[in-house]
């Protein structure tokens, strides 16, 4: 169905129902009647508006993959031609991300006379922001590490993403008086309570994530709920073994003055590391690289019993694993997948999306790898693949030619929590043309 008519029919006053209509070349039939009215005095919700049901051909039209599909129900594996597939057992959309673009595509159907914004990203997937974009639904994009809510009035409808926005944006947001329509995810919840319960017990959060990332920093700002709350974001095992040395003492650590340059801008407002690496309790961006985040917590205890004795550790630092089960499945699948590694790995997924670089750094453990955004990284004319070859989110494309076997080989394929299945669908297709496969036309044996 055309991208420009499944847009028209979200942001359009009405009801579909969840039946296809021959007589309409199986497009959904359009029910007559307004849409369901949001109660007049309700300002907040997180629990959706009961258009699941009404949402769900347009979402299935949007993301479904039958070669997915097929692989999958074959015991995730299936070949083509002289190409074996085999698909991770987890990949794809998680819980989190399905309820968030449920509710985005909900919030749309609910208020069709309504400006509706999302605050930034509602996912890190380009296909996803697009199509919401085609439906009617305005970005508030980030500027100067902030969002600028200028343009929104009481009248309008915002859309918090699944990353969560921060505190400060969330009481700026209510103060406005919109309708706020909260996709949150609940594994990111889980983090905050853990947050909550350091700053109010006077620990300083230790975060391992990316600092300029939105959920990272809205955790952050979780520490502000209580007064006196503190928090450093480190960004890998080097960092988080500088903030160790200097939480105790260790020999050759940095200066004050080096240490806070160092975190400048990664810290709260007024952090003091003489008084603030006390006590500390480690929590994460629920994205990261589950195995890290363990380590990072694990050495940052050794270090400080190793100074001052177990006793102390055990009084001073508290950690606990707060990786949301979806991250940690889908890195699971891959060393599942991994313990016969594939000749060729294809890892699908926007390369701003955390989940998904951790996936690939995973792979390139293994086999040869190439993180790829989506299908458009493959060029059937040429054969060659395109695609970011290093875990830094902001590092550049390479172009690679000859990246495919000449022979049979065997091909595993894994994606991102925030990439539709669909767009994995697609990037199969095109690496078959490249091998003159027409996948419609195979059948395993």
């Amino acid at each position: 169905m055309d991208r420009r008519r499944l847009g028209a029919m979200i942001a359009t006053p009405c009801l579909y129902s969840t039946a296809l209509s021959p007589e309409c070349g199986g497009k959904l039939i359009q029910l007559p009647g307004v849409a369901v009215p949001a109660e007049a005095t309700q300002t907040y919700f997180r629990k959706g508006f009961g258009l699941k049901a009404q949402v769900a051909p347009v979402i299935e039209t949007e993301y479904h993959s039958g070669i997915v599909e097929r692989i999958r129900s074959r015991g995730y594996a299936d070949r083509f031609g002289d190409v074996t597939v085999r698909l991770a057992k987890h990949f794809g959309f998680c819980y989190g991300v399905d309820r968030a673009i449920d509710y985005a595509y909900e919030t749309r159907l609910q208020f069709p006379d309504k400006r509706v914004f999302l605050v930034g990203e509602i996912i890190h997937n380009p296909h996803v922001n697009g199509r919401l974009l085609e439906s009617g639904i305005q970005v508030i994009e980030p500027s100067g590490g902030g969002f600028d809510f200028g343009d929104v009035t009481p009248d309008d409808v915002v859309i918090i993403p699944a990353f969560g926005v921060t505190l400060a944006d969330m009481r700026r947001l209510r103060a406005i008086g919109c309708v706020l329509v909260d996709t949150t995810c609940g594994s990111v919840l889980l983090v905050w309570k853990r947050v909550h319960s350091y700053a109010r017990d006077g620990y300083t959060a230790v975060i391992h994530g990316k600092y300029t990332h939105e959920e990272s920093r809205a955790t952050a700002s979780q520490v502000t709920k209580y007064e006196g709350g503190r928090y450093i974001t480190v960004r890998d095992m080097a960092e988080a073994e500088v903030v160790g040395d200097y939480m105790t003492g260790a020999a050759g650590t940095l200066s004050r003055d080096e240490f806070l340059r160092r975190f400048e801008g990664r810290c709260s407002d007024g952090f003091d590391p003489d008084e603030d690496l006390q006590r500390v309790g480690v929590a994460n961006q629920t994205t990261m690289l589950a195995t890290e985040s363990l380590a990072i917590a694990n050495r940052l205890r050794e270090m400080m019993a190793d100074a001052f004795g177990e006793a102390h550790a055990a009084e001073n630092l508290r950690s606990f694993d707060t990786i949301c089960s979806a991250t940690q499945e889908r890195q699971d699948a891959v060393l599942e997948l991994m313990q016969e590694p594939p000749d060729v790995m294809i890892v699908v997924g926007g390369y701003n999306s955390s989940n998904t670089n951790h996936l690939a750094h995973l792979c390139r453990e293994y086999t040869a790898s190439y993180h790829i955004a989506d299908s458009a990284c493959i060029d059937t004319a040429t054969g060659w693949i395109r695609h970011k070859p290093e875990l830094d989110p902001d590092a550049p494309e390479v172009v690679t030619r000859e990246w495919l076997p000449a022979g049979p080989f065997v091909l595993g394929i894994t994606a991102g929590a925030s990439t539709p299945n669909n767009k994995i669908g697609e990037a199969l297709v095109r690496l078959l043309q490249i091998r003159g496969i027409d996948p419609a036309a195979q059948s395993t044996s």
